[in-house]
């Protein structure tokens, strides 16, 4: 199985850089062992190391990347649902005009396209000052702060724990099978998916074999014959929606209404149906009817035109196009200001200049636009900033009229019917032309995502379907049956020369039933995982290079949670995982300490520090050996296909990435089943969270810290202490009540809080005043625009000051009060005993917002999102709903339910990983 041939040719894509000898000499062995004499197995450290970026004190090898701040976005290929203005908007819309950056890059820029900024990867530039994050704090893991014990020796012990619980666990289910009647099975077709991991750039156009990466196994949906306890794991029927099989394909005289019916009363239970999925064929019959393309380009009014060196000047419609892509990104401060985005621009920008004829004055004199600092995008920003803020000026009636027309154009492309099953299409809009942003440091940033048409779009439908039209003067590229694919269809975009898919949505039964494999292909891994350890364990020390360096990659794998990483094209964004690291990405620091900095998935940096094995510490010193150096590979005898390919060894089906799975679930496992959680609801959602941020921790699931994080959080300290006011006036609306409740209750007791001052009061009861205007303004707005809509007149302003009276008299209140210093008692039928009531309530809405802030605050550096939707079996989320009485829907989003509503219905409290 060992690739230990030294012919053993480097990876395609690789530099042809030094590599290491195909055996370790004991002589070798030996003497690195006598260079590091404490050299022993050790449990791993875990990393600890998140958020913002601070100096680094290790000097020797040189870190090579600089840092990027950029905060992971969702995943999408396509619009999932947003208008073509939103899909192609910065994300800044939604900021005020005030907080924005000038909008003139000429103003900015002193660059042109003569000094052309550099296209060089991160790996290979020179370094800024190389920063480390701090250490995650006791309460970030919900620890309490005071603890003897140092929260890194603690994470260590408490994983070391799992680890051998999970021994303990495999062994037992081993045993189990061993007394359980043996069943003859057929055997199962191993086969890899790796593909999954390999950019979409590099995957090969879909064909009638290959389009949906793993074939399904034929064995049971649940494949751990588990004892007893498996029962327990047994579906329970929801008596308001009981299990049924389909009545088969729809019949076309019937409704939309009717099939909505008929898909309320028959609910699909297809987890409950171990057969489904079984083969490779993934449907019989589909219908649909294609997809939305995007609106035509509108040109811009003639008196909108971009500036050059000062000079208004005009351009054909295909570049003004182009530059209208730009021109409303002006508020987008992180793509306008980078320089390799600018760079992409201009140089495609220019491209379609020079097809179209170039640019030409007022007077039609040709002007070439040959330096990007002359360029002024600002009147064309100014204009869709403009007609942005003017469509969401529109009335209400408005908007919810143009929100049904959209609605009902887009009505038959929102399902398909599959296998005569309704079910919802995800994204079903082409992607709209503009600018790539990419995400990290993406060398392709800025680059121009031309207009997809009819001609590029190949169509997966069933044989007897009726083909969907193109649009008129158009024809699609292909029409295929391929019954393999799960996609409706599917185009190449010209960036990253990727395929796009519209593929049904995230609540479909085809996700669904993906998701539901990928996690019980984790849960199979249980039953696996204690031999995979000790033979990884005893190849670290292999004299054949290749058994150990595999060995040292599934160890970082499983114990630090690095993705496999796959081998890159010239023209790709240099990301790597760990089958691919190079020399300059790892630096090690004696006893055991290795660091790793490097553009990981999505170019996102990765950086870690992190406690290692001595014989892992010792295989990585050898792997980096004279003369390797900067460029040349770590791993130079491993591929991330052959790791995958020995993985299968042990279970058919693993690869590198089901420990993300295995390890993010078993973990979260385990600490839910220790857990007792009481109190509120909120109190109780905290619970859940500092188990996640656990899992998030323990398994590297980290974020750099959002930029409006401490304006948020500051936010919720103001509402606190707005409530906090409110308690203080209702002290002295019980004073008004029962002036001698002073000596009985103590002076201090009715004393403002010292944070609370005279300027702060004012400035908070301004603000009340003009909320409460703003409030009264709105609902009159509202019932004006009801009374239109059902043909009865508006009512006229004078019915609006008269309500924004009310506000004018509170604004009278707060200036009594704070000119006599007593506040008088509010409603009718006061009473004391109803204002301490309301100090109660008010008391309690205080202690939620304080836990929730907290809750926020902790979970600011670590990605809680991605181990939640993406790695922890979404059923343990539901145990801990059921077993803790709180509502799923504090967990899951209405987008989530959707996706994980297998989940949902599908175990009880009581369920197991």
């Amino acid at each position: 199985m060992s690739s230990s041939d030294d012919d053993t040719p480097l990876v395609k894509g690789r530099p042809n850089g030094v590599k290491s000898e195909a055996y370790i000499s004991k002589n070798i062995d030996r003497a690195m062992d006598k260079e590091d004499p404490s050299n022993g197995h050790v449990e791993p450290g875990v990393s600890i190391r998140m958020g913002p970026v601070e100096e680094m004190d290790v000097d020797t090898p040189a870190l090579p990347n600089g840092h990027t701040n950029g905060k992971r976005k969702s995943r999408g290929s396509t619009t999932n649902g947003k208008t073509y203005k939103e899909a192609s908007s910065s994300s800044d819309d939604d900021k005020p005009l005030s907080k924005r950056r000038r909008t003139s890059p000429a103003a900015n820029s002193a660059q042109d396209s003569d000094s052309e900024p550099s296209d060089e990867p991160l790996a290979h530039r020179s370094r800024p000052a190389v920063k480390k994050p701090p250490k995650a704090t006791a309460a970030q893991m919900g620890e309490s702060s005071d603890s003897d014990t140092p929260l890194g020796v603690k994470l260590v012990k408490e994983k070391e724990k799992i680890e051998k619980a999970a021994e303990k666990e495999a062994e037992a289910i081993r045993r189990d099978e061993k007394k359980a009647p043996t069943i003859k099975r057929k055997p199962k077709k191993v086969e890899s998916d790796t593909d999954d991991d390999i950019p979409l750039a590099k995957k090969k156009k879909p064909t009638a074999k290959a389009t949906n990466g793993v074939k399904a196994e034929s064995d049971s949906e649940t494949p751990l014959k588990r004892k007893a306890s498996a029962k327990k794991a047994k579906v329970k029927a929801d008596p308001a929606t009981p299990a049924k099989k389909g009545k088969g394909k729809v019949k076309k005289e019937e409704t939309d209404q009717d099939r909505e019916a008929e898909a309320e009363e028959e609910e699909y239970r297809w987890w409950e149906d171990p057969t489904k999925g079984d083969g490779t064929k993934k449907w019989t019959t589909l219908e649909h009817n294609g997809v939305i393309f995007p609106p035509e380009y509108e040109p811009l009014p003639s008196h909108v035109k971009m500036l050059y060196d000062g000079v208004p000047v005009s351009l054909h419609e295909d570049a003004e196009e182009i530059a209208g892509f730009y021109g409303g990104m002006l508020n987008s401060a992180h793509n306008v200001e980078n320089p390799t985005f600018n760079k992409n621009f201009f140089e495609d920008f220019q491209k379609m200049l020079a097809k179209t004829g170039h640019a030409t004055d007022k007077n039609g004199n040709k002007v070439k636009i040959q330096k990007f600092a002359k360029c002024d995008f600002k009147p064309i920003f100014d204009y869709l900033e403009a007609e942005r803020l003017k469509k969401k000026a529109l009335p209400a009636a408005e908007k919810k009229a143009l929100k049904a027309a959209k609605d009902e154009a887009e009505k038959d492309y929102m399902f398909c019917i599959w296998d005569g099953r309704k079910q919802k299409v995800g994204n079903f809009r082409v992607e709209p032309p503009g600018l790539f942003r990419g995400r990290g440091e993406h060398p392709k940033t800025g680059r121009v995502k031309n207009r997809v048409l009819p001609e590029q779009i190949t169509i997966n439908i069933g044989k007897e379907a009726k083909v969907p039209e193109p649009p008129a003067g158009h024809r699609w590229k292909e029409v295929k049956h391929d019954q393999e694919g799960t996609w409706l269809a599917m185009w190449q975009e010209n960036i990253n020369n990727a395929y796009k898919y519209v593929m049904l949505a995230a609540n479909s039964d085809v996700k669904g039933q993906s998701d539901h494999k990928k996690f019980e292909k984790a849960r199979e891994l249980k039953e696996h995982i204690d031999r995979i350890r000790k033979d990884y364990q005893k190849d670290l020390k292999s004299s054949i290079m290749a058994d150990r360096q595999r060995a040292t990659a599934v160890y970082l794998i499983d114990q630090f949670a690095l993705r496999a990483g796959n081998e890159k094209g010239e023209d790709e964004a240099d990301t790597v995982g760990c089958c691919s690291l190079k020399y300059e990405h790892v630096t090690l620091r004696p006893p055991n300490t290795v660091i790793f900095d490097f553009l990981g998935k999505d170019s996102i940096r990765f950086y870690d520090e992190v406690e290692v094995d001595h014989q892992v510490f010792k295989n990585l010193k050898l792997f980096k050996k004279e003369p390797k150096s900067t460029g040349d590979e770590i791993f130079d005898r491993l591929t991330t296909s052959a790791l995958n390919k020995h993985l299968s060894n042990y279970m058919p089906g693993l690869t590198a990435k089901v420990f993300r799975t295995y390890n993010a679930s078993w973990t979260m496992a385990r600490l839910l089943r220790e857990m007792t959680s009481k109190g509120t609801i909120p109190e109780k959602v905290k619970d859940y969270n500092d188990a996640n941020r656990k899992v998030a921790i323990l398994c590297n699931h980290k974020r750099t810290v959002a930029a409006g994080h401490a304006g948020q959080i500051e936010k919720m300290e103001e509402k606190i202490k707005g409530l906090r006011y409110q308690q203080w006036r209702i002290k002295q609306m019980m004073l008004d009540l029962d002036s001698k409740l002073k000596k009985k209750r103590g002076a201090e007791f009715f004393e403002r809080d010292e944070d609370m001052d005279d300027e702060w009061v004012k400035e908070h009861q301004a603000a009340l005043v003009e909320e409460q205007r703003q409030k009264i303004t709105k609902k009159f707005e509202k019932d004006n625009e009801k009374r239109v809509s059902e043909g009865e007149k508006e009512m006229k302003n004078k019915e609006l000051e008269e309500r924004l009276e009310v506000a004018d008299e509170l604004e009278k209140k707060f200036k009594k009060e704070n000119k006599t210093g007593k506040v008088e008692a509010e409603g009718k039928g006061a009473t004391v005993e109803k204002m301490e009531a309301n100090l109660d309530k008010l008391t309690q809405r205080i202690e939620t917002m304080k836990v929730q802030m907290a809750d926020k605050d902790n979970n600011k550096e670590v990605a809680l999102g991605t181990s939640k939707i993406n790695y922890i079996d979404p059923r343990l989320t539901v145990v801990f709903s059921k077993k803790f009485n709180v509502p799923i829907e504090r967990f899951f989003s209405k987008t989530l339910r959707e996706k994980f509503d297998w989940a949902i219905k599908s175990v009880d409290e009581d369920w197991e990983f």
